[in-house]
């Protein structure tokens, strides 16, 4: 396939993970695939070697949670592809600061952290996407939020308002660009089967219980959420924007 004619993405925090699943699921499907990672170059470059098809992409300019990292992350992108197709904001943060935190500093710098790692890396990297979406007569943005968004945590608030963040922020995508034929989707996973969750589900206690609240009777593999996303960017889900798809086994559902 000539390098002009292809599909491009961006999926951000690719070294692992679902960003990682998505990465391959993306080249398997014939795209060229821009893999951005922050802190795991090993991670990054194993991924990067596993894509199918030549002309990839893998990006390091820092954390997202600085809006110039962003800007460099789409800039070297579009540069290198010419075009960008989709944007798959993935890259995120998972930490405790919970309402009792005894330090107001730590409260303070722990949200300003996940906020600017989860929600507004995306915000900042849809808004530099947009113009060269526009003008090339559409595109589509896959965010990747998770359950909390819905759910609610209880020791790490700030992660689960920075992913509701995300929800609401496809939904005003999606009404505001939709006539410049840019679409956007929100993915919510339940429990995955990631290095993230992993420490918890050491425990077996832990683990049966978990499964017990799933009726497909087991966690989401990493594979499980990349196959929404890369359905979500196929043709066949063009009618639909402004969505959010629980990747949960049925464990809870959207409203």
């Amino acid at each position: 396939m000539d390098k002009s004619s292809r599909k491009c993405v961006l999926v951000t925090g690719a070294s692992s993970g679902i960003g990682a699943a998505t990465a391959r699921a993306f080249a398997t499907d014939g795209y060229q695939v821009a893999i951005h990672y922050h802190s795991n170059r090993q991670g990054a470059e194993e991924t990067y070697q596993s894509l199918q098809g030549e002309g990839h992409l893998l990006i390091n300019h820092g954390d997202l949670a600085d809006p110039q990292s962003v800007r460099a992350t789409l800039s070297e992108t579009i540069d290198h592809f010419g075009r960008l197709d989709v944007l798959v904001n993935n890259a995120g943060i998972f930490e405790h600061v919970p309402f009792d935190t005894p330090d107001y500093e730590d409260w303070v710098s722990g949200w300003q952290r996940t906020i600017d790692t989860n929600l507004m890396s995306a915000v900042n990297a849809t808004y530099l996407a947009l113009p060269i979406m526009r003008s090339q007569g559409g595109g589509k943005v896959i965010n990747v939020a998770s359950r909390s968004a819905f759910r609610a945590e209880t020791t790490a608030p700030a992660y689960a308002v920075s992913k509701a963040g995300m929800v609401n922020l496809t939904r005003c995508l999606a009404r505001a660009e939709a006539h410049n034929g840019i679409l956007s989707y929100c993915i919510a996973p339940g429990w995955v089967e990631t290095a993230m969750a992993r420490e918890g589900m050491e425990d077996p206690a832990m683990w049966a219980d978990i499964v017990s609240q799933i009726p497909l009777g087991r966690i989401a593999s990493v594979e499980d959420v990349a196959g929404v996303a890369l359905f979500l960017a196929s043709d066949s889900a063009n009618y639909l924007t402004g969505i959010t798809i629980p990747v949960a086994g049925g464990s809870w559902m959207t409203t």
